[in-house]
């Protein structure tokens, strides 16, 4: 049995996970001028969209987080760009229609006792009714999707992305 399938969601993916998720490239470049430029120029000659893209800098070296519309092709720009990444996985969130979107997410984890690491929002809109959305690495991912899918969140996964 898949997770969800007791709410009739049956989530499935191929990478071995019973639970949606969006993949993530952690970009190290150096912290001089045109490296970001350098990275971003590397996609927008093809038709692999960045949907997010967020910086964590130091003196010395950034950390380029981004979400591709398209991961596997993705991973074969950087490969061929020679730039060294990691992958990491993604919970992508879409904000609910509420006074307080980011609120009401919070809480819900809260309430599971599950720590979110870092957050940021998606440049475009996901899905096709291009609805926003918050990416989000959590410490417990499957615990994360269960809490939010039973409380009737919206998740996204990378087909979502592709097809938005």
């Amino acid at each position: 049995m898949s997770f969800g399938d007791e709410a009739g969601i049956g989530y499935e993916t191929a990478r071995g996970r019973d639970w949606p998720s969006v993949r993530q490239y952690n970009v190290f470049l150096a912290n001089r001028i045109g490296a970001l430029l350098d990275l971003v120029r590397a996609f927008e000659t093809t038709d692999v969209r960045l949907v997010a893209l967020t910086v964590v800098e130091s003196s010395d070296c950034a950390i380029i987080r981004i979400v591709p519309s398209d991961p596997e092709r993705a991973y074969e720009i950087l490969e061929k760009a020679g730039l060294p990444f990691t992958e990491s996985d993604l919970l992508v969130v879409k904000l609910p229609d509420n006074d307080q979107p980011l609120l009401t997410i919070c809480k819900a984890l809260l309430q599971a006792e599950v720590n979110i690491r870092y957050a940021y929002p998606l440049m475009i809109g996901v899905g096709p009714m291009g609805h926003t959305a918050v990416a989000l690495n959590v410490e417990d991912h499957e615990t994360a999707v269960n809490t939010l899918s039973l409380q009737g969140f919206t998740i996204f996964t990378e087909g979502d992305l592709r097809d938005g």
